[in-house]
């Protein structure tokens, strides 16, 4: 592998964190995160970066930047060479062929997940601030299928809120870690949380339509979730 050299780290961004948030390890997995400060983002950063950058308020090139930089780093220390994913068409990140890959924002904190593709195939990865009860109550019909909505009957307001976002983040990450394999855009109830193991702080999932001859309806998938300060962060990892 080649030598590693220190990344350029924009005056935006806090150090990197390497920290992993999860209750679970996985191997060969590398999760990096940093904090970020639109104001203090400069646009010298990206091309000291190398990062392209991308038009847009301060607020969502500082959220680009700071992915990217972790990005980065994550592929600097599963692969080697500390390349920048580039933006598709479909504005999904670009990973090189022999990784799995995500990228994450939110409430000015980013992170990246990397991993060889050779032991897994996908990497959903998203981090959401914990919905009040009143919002949680007004999004419930979007995220939550009917199955879902009857699980939450007898629940108190926050643990309602709770699940809520909970759902909407491990779906947000199931969908990152499916669509690169699928190439199939689905929605919210399109998928369903079955359970929650809050010892282990993991999550059973089900597709609730087919995505291909390898993933059809009734497909179930693992997801992990913590809390980050006072964020939510979930990952559905996909083992090959």
């Amino acid at each position: 592998m080649p030598a590693m050299t220190e990344i350029y780290l924009p005056r935006c961004c806090t150090p990197l964190n390497a920290d992993w948030p999860f209750a679970q390890a996985l191997p060969g997995v590398q999760l990096i995160s940093t904090s970020f400060d639109p104001a203090l983002l400069d646009q010298n950063d990206f091309p000291r970066a190398g990062v392209t950058p991308i038009q847009a308020v301060a607020k969502r090139q500082a959220e680009h930047l700071a992915g990217r930089v972790c990005a980065r780093e994550a592929l600097r220390r599963v692969t080697g060479i500390a390349s920048v994913p580039a933006v598709g068409a479909d504005r999904a990140p670009q990973w090189p062929a022999q990784v799995s890959g995500s990228i994450t924002h939110g409430q000015q904190w980013a992170a990246a997940i990397v991993a060889p593709r050779q032991h897994w195939q996908g990497l959903g990865l998203d981090v959401e601030q914990q919905l009040s009860c009143e919002r949680a109550e007004r999004l419930a019909g979007e995220i939550l299928t009917a199955a879902e909505m009857q699980r939450l009957e007898g629940l108190a307001a926050q643990e309602r809120a709770w699940r809520i976002s909970l759902t909407f983040s491990l779906k947000e990450s199931l969908f990152k870690a499916l669509y690169p394999l699928v190439l199939t855009r689905f929605y919210f109830h399109e998928a369903e949380l079955l359970s929650i193991d809050a010892p282990q702080r993991t999550a059973t999932l089900r597709l609730l339509q087919s995505l291909g001859p390898d993933w059809p309806a009734g497909s179930q998938l693992t997801g992990l979730y913590s809390r980050v300060a006072d964020r939510l962060l979930s990952l559905v990892p996909i083992a090959n």
